[in-house]
């Protein structure tokens, strides 16, 4: 296996991709990871040898990095580490990582339970009406999640991938492609005698993903035997991210797209993976201007190790609120663009993040 740690921009040597930037560490074997963390944020680990099996058997876990200089005042902080995982109803064995076949690997394997912090539907007492931050990652191999409150009452959405963003934003969903993180303020309020529930509502991938498919329970808020908290507003949350700038950007063109191989449909980069030469040149320290554009029928979360950039619209100007990101969520026959200062040197790896 190999570590590799998503978001966090590591030197090559410490990035955990096998044949890479280190061999792979054989059973019985060690290999020492060593690097300082430069960024405040949630982050999270995992495999990148059968990268789908190990993480599809439990093989993750979230990174937190804390700023020691943030003003933020929350008194109640969770970490919500997002995923499932498939288990013989029967046996309680897990399921083989193989299973589905062709159309499995095609569209990605989902779990038949659905976890939050290793558990199904846990339950959390909370003061009624209290603030909380929730930092959360989606750490499933093929699963989006699309949150909401059963009672819909708004999150605050104060940061991504790559910490803080330009200003807060209100949102009653709140949607993580797998490998995304998302930094929320939210305050539960519980009507009399009964629970607050957060749900998974079916995330429409493109074709078929969504039919006869109902919602997922995910924590259940039950109210402490304390008197309702005072009511308060969401506090207004900014950093500086200064804006970056396409002018001198030298352009990428990448298309996803749908072939054929021994009869059997495949996801593909058009011109193939990176041994027939289709490999992202660049200078130390250049600028790009990324335009991925997905013609198949799937959304594909597209993750880039090493750098973090800023999403863009079509004329390249960065889309509000300013955030960075290492994951961009890119939906079936669509586009999307980001900026990259590619100023580390290495071999860095970009891919979808539906593992199989």
């Amino acid at each position: 296996t190999t570590v590799h740690w998503h978001g966090v921009q590591v030197p090559i040597q410490m990035d955990g991709v096998p044949g890479v930037s280190q061999p792979p560490v054989e059973p019985g074997g060690s290999f020492t990871y060593d690097f300082v963390v430069p960024d405040a944020g949630l982050f999270w680990y995992h495999p990148h040898v059968m990268s789908a099996a190990q993480v599809g058997f439990g093989l993750y876990g979230a990174l937190l990095v804390e700023d020691p200089d943030e003003r933020l005042n929350v008194a109640d902080e969770l970490v919500l580490v997002l995923s499932d995982i498939a288990i013989e109803d029967g046996s309680g064995e897990l399921q083989s990582p193989d299973s589905g076949g062709a159309l499995g690997s095609l569209f990605g394997r989902e779990g038949n339970h659905v976890l939050v912090n290793g558990r199904i539907r846990p339950t959390l007492t909370v003061r009624n009406g209290a603030m909380q931050r929730w930092r959360i990652v989606n750490s499933a191999k093929s699963r989006y999640f699309q949150l909401q409150l059963d009672n819909v009452q708004p999150f605050l959405l104060i940061g991504v991938d790559g910490g803080h963003m330009e200003y807060s934003v209100e949102r009653q969903v709140v949607v993580l492609a797998p490998g995304e993180r998302a930094d929320l303020l939210v305050a539960p309020k519980l009507d009399a005698g009964r629970d607050l529930t957060l749900i998974n509502i079916p995330f429409d991938r493109g074709f078929g993903s969504v039919e006869f498919r109902s919602a997922d329970d995910l924590i259940a808020f039950k109210a402490a035997p304390l008197p309702p908290a005072p009511a308060v507003a969401f506090p207004r949350v900014t950093r500086d991210i200064p804006p970056m700038s396409a002018e001198a950007a030298r352009p990428i063109d990448i298309e996803l797209i749908m072939t054929k191989d021994h009869g059997l449909t495949t996801f593909d980069i058009k011109g193939g993976p990176f041994w027939r030469g289709t490999s992202v040149l660049a200078a130390m320290g250049e600028t790009q201007l990324w335009t991925i554009t997905n013609k198949a029928i799937w959304a594909h979360p597209i993750h880039l190790h090493g750098f973090f950039f800023q999403e863009v619209d079509e004329k390249g100007i960065p889309v509000s609120p300013r955030a960075w990101k290492d994951t961009i969520h890119v939906p079936a026959e669509s586009t999307r663009r980001f900026l990259v200062k590619l100023d580390r040197p290495g071999s860095w790896m970009y891919h979808c993040h539906i593992l199989e």
